[in-house]
């Protein structure tokens, strides 16, 4: 390629990226009253720096083709900081490794653009092969903590390429840039994932919500557990105790996990949580919620039946079909919830809502009554009540 199909190529590929970034994203319509989808994802594989692919040097890459490919951009963490939307995405080139990497926003809904440089998370005296689905929290110990899983080969499996150990790898910053890398969680537990950090203190010791495994895929009778520890350098959980098990045919049966860190309410802390069952074309994950006890917060007090956020249209293909997963939420001063959530395990999305509603949703809608039977009247008690209301108050609308 000449020099002067070069220098366009790539004025292309900038004006392109730019294009894509500063796009508007607008709300779908319709809705179900508990929160607002939008139209476009917010990250994806294209939100990516072009100087994070390509060699733009035209002496060692003449045709500029892509070097270091971006494939997935999701399941990401997310922070209000220092008036910026903030999301420590994970983004996984063609190489199939995971890294941590900044998207910033003005809004907290478009215009996300990754800081320059990814982070370059510095490993323990075991480096890790691969790290991923960090979850932020801003303890009120004044730091703010990534806790994300560190896989490593399992070395007592040498002859089976994919045997692999989880473990919960613990970092902490003041500025989102500079990173301190802590001990790995001491835990009785075989393997843990979807480890979250509370964002206060109980009883004087930091409180870890975990999901102990026997495998790296199998999760034994495990659900989400929640453990104590007088310190986080390093973490160290005696006990565990089970705040949310699987259950049978219900969104959770195969395996469930903490999102985010919860929100602090009025009436308890929120919880949004990542449910899986086994289906005919595989594993469907959705999101759930729950509410826990302000003084026991691994006491679950109210639970919503079913799931709260599914896969829908585009959202249901990609790498990992059929799933919907977070880690990360924000909470505005003025209520407003920013919900981030990945869909299979490709691209990035929001969804918007209220504290308010969220609370409405939590303490309002029915509990699971646990048999089909018991379903089917639940239901036939909600369409007596709205049949009645409809012929007194709308006579006007058909149905």
């Amino acid at each position: 390629m000449e020099k002067k199909k070069f220098d366009k190529k790539l004025r292309k590929l900038f004006a392109d990226h730019n294009k894509l970034i500063t796009r508007k994203n607008k709300k779908q319509k319709g809705g179900n009253g508990i929160y607002d989808r939008y139209i476009y994802p917010i990250l994806t594989r294209d939100h990516a720096p072009v100087f994070w692919q390509y060699d733009l040097n035209y002496e060692t890459n003449p045709h500029l083709m892509m070097r270091l490919g971006v494939n997935t951009t999701f399941n990401a963490g997310a922070i209000r900081f220092n008036g910026k939307y903030l999301m420590v995405v994970r983004t996984e080139g063609f190489d199939v490794k995971s890294i941590f990497a900044v998207a910033e926003s003005p809004n907290g809904i478009d215009n996300w653009k990754f800081w320059d440089h990814p982070i370059v998370m510095p490993v323990t005296d075991n480096p890790e092969k691969n790290v991923y689905d960090m979850r932020l929290t801003q303890h009120e110990d004044g730091w703010i903590y990534g806790l994300f899983c560190a896989e490593r080969k399992d070395p007592e499996k040498p002859e089976d390429s994919s045997a692999a150990l989880a473990s919960c790898g613990i970092a902490r910053t003041k500025d989102m840039v500079n990173w301190e890398r802590l001990p790995d969680l001491q835990s009785t537990a075989m393997q843990q994932r979807n480890c979250v950090l509370h964002p206060e203190f109980v009883d004087g010791k930091y409180m870890i919500y975990t999901r102990p495994q026997k495998g790296f895929i199998e999760t034994g009778d495990s659900g989400i557990c929640a453990g104590f520890t007088a310190s986080m350098d390093p973490a160290v959980i005696e006990e565990e105790i089970m705040v949310d098990p699987r259950e049978y045919h219900t969104v959770r049966e195969v395996k469930n996990g903490q999102g985010p860190a919860p929100i602090k309410t009025e009436k308890g802390w929120l919880h949004m949580a990542h449910g899986v069952r086994r289906t005919a074309a595989g594993l469907r994950y959705t999101l759930y919620l729950f509410l826990t006890d302000l003084k026991e917060p691994w006491k679950v007090i109210k639970r919503p039946s079913g799931h709260f956020i599914e896969p829908l249209g585009d959202e249901r293909v990609g790498d990992v079909s059929n799933v919907t997963f977070s880690n990360g939420w924000i909470l505005d001063d003025d209520g407003k919830v920013f919900i981030y959530y990945a869909s299979s395990d490709t691209r990035m999305h929001v969804a918007t809502t209220t504290l308010k509603k969220l609370l409405d949703y939590v303490l309002n809608t029915p509990e699971d009554p646990g048999r089909t039977q018991l379903c089917a009247a639940q239901r036939d008690e909600l369409i007596t009540k709205n049949l009645e209301i409809l012929k007194k108050q709308y006579p006007d609308i058909k149905f």
